[in-house]
């Protein structure tokens, strides 16, 4: 367990200009858990893009580190905190958010995601990263958003209900549909 001054030790040396230190920080930064969730979500909002790259990266080995196997209590906890994040904040941190949840979120993640199939802005992600996820609950929330989707993308949420096995009618995919028309003379 990490205590409050290490983790802020550990966002102070990745806030530092010296990409030696702030690099060997984020690279460390899998084991801290939960705990440090917000701080670098934090990080990832700011508007030093290096900066932000960096909490991101870290975020990531946090995500990792919690999704192994038999970690799953710190899973959960890592889980529970990127939801909060989930909830509010810059887009750009939102959407990092959503993927990492792809890679590691339960059942209880899946509202959360869902919500995010309304955001204009979000919604691929969210799509996405709700096709990826496990859950059954993934598919019922996919289905719930095609049925009030608008529809432009009623074609995207068709095509990942098909990736989870799911019948959809009238809307097929747009990789079959051809772009130019086409004539086909039969050979004589």
């Amino acid at each position: 367990m990490y205590s409050d001054a290490d983790i802020q030790s550990l966002i102070e040396r990745i806030n530092s200009p010296d990409d030696a230190i702030s690099g060997a920080a984020w690279q460390s930064a899998g084991p801290y858990g939960a705990a440090v969730v917000k701080p670098l979500a934090a990080l990832m909002g700011d508007g030093n893009f290096e900066l932000a790259r960096k909490g991101k990266r870290a975020l990531y080995l946090v995500v990792r580190h919690a999704g192994r196997p038999g970690a799953g209590e710190e899973c959960q906890a890592v889980e529970r905190e990127l939801i909060l994040v989930l909830g509010s904040g810059p887009s750009r941190v939102r959407r990092e958010v959503v993927w990492m949840l792809s890679e590691i979120g339960s059942a209880g993640a899946v509202k959360p995601m869902a919500a995010l199939l309304a955001d204009q802005e979000l919604r691929e992600d969210a799509r996405c990263a709700l096709t990826r996820l496990p859950s059954p609950g993934a598919v019922t929330a996919l289905k719930a958003a095609f049925a009030t989707a608008p529809e432009d993308f009623k074609y995207a949420l068709a095509e990942s209900l098909r990736q989870r096995g799911e019948t959809v009618a009238g809307y097929p995919s747009r990789k079959l549909v051809p772009t130019k028309q086409t004539s086909v003379t039969p050979r004589q």
